[in-house]
């Protein structure tokens, strides 16, 4: 058995010990990238552990750090205070407001990871407090930079529309960023659905019926159907907080993290440990306990499972997927398989670098002139992105860091099965849609 299958069966045999045990996947990851890199392959400890992600590292534990000074100081208690009045306790409101925030920012070129870092902790203390599912709004955020992610401005539409210009390929860049937009619009209408937007929306409604029945504010207080507007006014309602000073500076940070790393292109989880550091000094008190919320077991899930993958890319494994594809004599079967690659590969390694190789292997397809440029395009910027909802791929496990600590297995498990539904139905969808119709 060659080494490129055996470290194909390992990724398999990872997930299984995992799901059996209580051994973190991140440390059996680890385990299993010594042992075929340096077992099986014949590297050395250093070229093993060139797989370590280190930007991931500091992006994690940055962000979350930050956050666990935010949370101390009440500073996120402001913010979803403030957001909760924006949409007057519409709760409806709530899971488009977030999608939006999300997706605007990432279109005008931001990198989505930054946006989500920014967004995602904020819009689970949203949920939080207003009834609503955190994963529903986290997930929202996720999809939302999702969303924007293949403007012609972002970094993937760059990427994308770059790769193919260099093949000698001509494509229509709004076209891709549009279908791309549609498409995760459309999944973040499920979302809503799945996770309890028809009660939602009903509670709602009858709030409303309560309302005009009473007359607006002068009538008084009735029985039966009265108490759903009482409880959806006490549940919508917030702690008023004040911004003091230790507030203020966090929101600065914020603000600073978010001008500096899209503006300027620098590292987010470097600004953010940076910025940790400065208000913890300056902020003791309050923020004491910030290490205490780092989510130290999902960091070290992530980067073991990172740097695995970049062991299976070192010997072979994805090269060997994308040859297979290669030999196939029906054009539509192996732009569907690419597209099944592109989506499995990228939930556990880079969107980015996921289509900058499959973008080539794509390009023999395209040259066949059965396979439309556009859509097999289309086909692979949504099969590659969505499924960054995995809690193995930079945007899921922020939200999963972000998530507060007694429900962080839950989250994992939800982002887990919201991942694989991704995996297995994105490619052959956008298949049927863009590369078939």
């Amino acid at each position: 058995m060659s080494t490129e299958l055996i470290g194909a069966l390992g990724l398999v045999l990872i997930f299984l010990i995992g799901t059996v045990s209580s051994v973190n996947l991140g440390a059996l990851a680890l385990v299993a990238s010594f042992v075929v890199g340096m077992g099986l392959a014949g590297e050395s400890l250093e070229t093993v552990l060139t797989g370590f992600p280190p930007s991931m590292f500091l992006t994690l534990f940055g962000v979350t750090y930050l956050f666990g000074i935010a949370t101390g100081n009440g500073t996120v208690e402001w913010l979803v205070d403030s957001c909760t009045r924006l949409v007057r306790g519409n709760r409806v409101m709530l899971p488009l407001l977030v999608f939006v925030i999300a997706a605007v920012p990432t279109a005008l070129g931001a990198a989505g990871p930054a946006i989500v870092a920014i967004i995602v902790p904020l819009a689970i203390r949203i949920a939080l407090q207003n009834r609503l599912s955190p994963y529903l709004l986290g997930l929202l955020v996720v999809h939302g930079t999702t969303a924007g992610g293949f403007s012609p401005i972002n970094l993937g539409g760059v990427i994308l529309n770059g790769t193919l210009e260099r093949g000698g390929i001509d494509t229509s860049p709004m076209v891709i960023f549009a279908s791309s937009f549609a498409y995760n619009l459309a999944l973040g209408v499920v979302l809503f659905l799945v996770f309890g937007g028809r009660q939602i929306w009903r509670d709602r409604h009858e709030a409303a019926g309560v309302d005009d029945s009473q007359g607006g504010a002068a009538a008084g207080p009735t029985s039966g159907t009265g108490s759903v507007a009482t409880a959806t006014t006490t549940a919508t309602e917030v702690r008023r907080e004040s911004l003091d000073l230790a507030r203020t500076l966090t929101l600065v940070a914020f603000l600073a993290l978010a001008v500096l790393s899209i503006a300027f292109d620098l590292d987010v989880g470097m600004l953010a440990v940076c910025e940790a550091v400065l208000l913890q000094l300056v902020f003791p008190t309050s923020s004491g306990n910030a290490l205490a919320k780092v989510a130290w077991e999902v960091v070290l899930l992530i980067c073991g499972i990172l740097t695995y993958v970049a062991t299976l890319e070192r010997i072979g494994t994805v090269d060997m997927l994308g040859d297979s594809i290669g030999k196939l004599d029906s054009p539509l079967v192996a732009a569907l398989l690419v597209l099944v690659v592109a989506g499995l590969v990228s939930a556990f390694a880079s969107t980015f670098g996921t289509i900058g190789a499959m973008v080539p292997l794509s390009l023999p397809l395209l040259a066949t002139g059965e396979i439309g440029v556009v859509g097999l395009a289309i086909a692979l910027a949504i099969s590659s992105s969505v499924v960054d909802s995995s809690p193995f791929s930079t945007n899921g496990a922020l939200l999963v860091a972000a998530t507060p600590k007694d429900r962080q297995a839950e989250a994992y498990r939800i982002l887990l099965m919201w991942g694989a539904a991704m995996v297995l139905t994105a490619p052959v969808a956008t298949w049927l849609i863009f590369v078939v119709a």
